[in-house]
């Protein structure tokens, strides 16, 4: 079973600590994607898996054994970079069949190992071409399949998508979603700041913020149930809407007082000694509906209406300083600037987190 296992693993330079004490257990053919903001270390941690950063403390294992001195050669890696690094006098065959013939591989089975990922990847009728002849998706394509060559036991991708536009993303992301499928038994990781990316390519979302684990978890799992603050805004897009609140009754479901002074029941459990204590009440754009009724939400005024055909998009001012609340409604809507607008939403997707910022329904 390979399998990767992070023992409080630590990275310092110096005497600056970058990562705190990470605990995470892979298992074999996982899908797991690390995300967070720029800075946040995700990139660090995968280099740390590669061999290619030293572990400042901790314990590491893959399939079982300890690796933290083991060089990157002999960990039973294979790593596709944010630039693609192929050699622009190769052919496509020759950069996919490189890492085999420094192995000193035979051949045949270079022949064998090379058609294979390339009919994985449809590739083969670009086997004969250079890199210059190549689409960046394709020389992407190429990066992974020689990746594939090495028959890894474990793969690790550093943001391989950060340089393509936008169709080549969507085209390759799908790519890599059908390469997961094709081989369930090899483990990935995969670094990245889209979170559109993590949502349809993970099995589990590891969200990282300042060298910490905020939380593990599926795609799903982390939008319907974030444990905190940072995890709610981070997944989602746009990002959920938080507005000051105060707790005013305590229970298995809990009312707070929103600012403008409206009230609302969350299926968040409290205690009295919550009560009176500032909290943060928040619901997802895409959940907010528009209501005429008396029994509402909040109200607010438009400040901008951005129609995009399957949804518009509301931005309400007021409510937050400095930022607007955002309402994602679909279709298009006879709302224009400066109209006042009520809105509402199912009591079970209302979130509330406490003073800290940790989610009540987590506790």
């Amino acid at each position: 079973m390979t399998g990767v296992v992070l023992k409080d693993i630590r990275k310092s330079y110096g005497a600056v600590d970058v990562i705190h004490g990470i605990d995470l257990d892979i298992k074999q053919g996982e899908f797991i994607v690390f995300v967070g903001p720029s800075g946040c270390g995700k990139s660090t941690l995968l280099r740390m898996i590669a061999g290619l950063e030293e572990i400042s403390g901790g314990v590491m294992t893959i399939d079982g054994e300890r690796v933290n001195e083991v060089p990157p050669s002999k960990r039973g890696i294979a790593m596709v970079f944010q630039s693609y690094a192929l050699y622009p006098h190769m052919t496509v065959f020759e950069n996919m069949a490189f890492g085999m013939r420094i192995a000193k591989e035979s051949k045949e089975e270079i022949d064998r190992r090379v058609r294979n990922a390339a009919e994985i990847l449809q590739l083969t009728k670009y086997l004969d071409r250079l890199p210059k002849a190549l689409s960046g998706g394709q020389r992407q394509r190429v990066a992974i399949g020689r990746a594939i060559c090495r028959n890894p036991k474990v793969f690790l991708f550093d943001e391989p998508l950060s340089n393509l536009d936008a169709a080549l993303r969507v085209a390759t992301r799908i790519e890599i979603a059908k390469l997961s499928e094709q081989m369930r038994d090899t483990t990935m990781i995969y670094v990245t700041h889209d979170q559109v990316e993590a949502m349809t390519l993970a099995d589990r979302i590891v969200v990282l913020s300042a060298g910490h684990i905020e939380q593990v978890g599926a795609p799903l799992e982390l939008y319907e149930r974030p444990a905190n603050l940072f995890v709610a805004r981070f997944i989602g897009s746009p990002a959920m809407n938080v507005i000051p609140a105060r707790i005013t009754a305590a229970g298995p479901a809990t009312t707070v007082e929103l600012k403008g002074g409206r009230s609302s029941v969350i299926d968040a459990p409290t205690t009295p000694s919550d009560v009176g204590k500032p909290a943060s009440f928040g619901v997802r754009p895409e959940d907010l509906r528009i209501t005429d009724g008396d029994v509402f939400l909040f109200e607010g005024t438009v400040s901008i209406v951005e129609a995009l055909g399957e949804v518009t998009l509301l931005y309400i001012e007021g409510l937050v300083e400095n930022e607007p609340i955002i309402a994602k409604v679909p279709g298009i809507l006879p709302v224009k600037r400066n109209d006042k607008v009520r809105f509402t939403a199912d009591r079970g997707k209302l979130h509330l987190f406490d003073e800290a910022g940790k989610s009540f329904r987590a506790v």
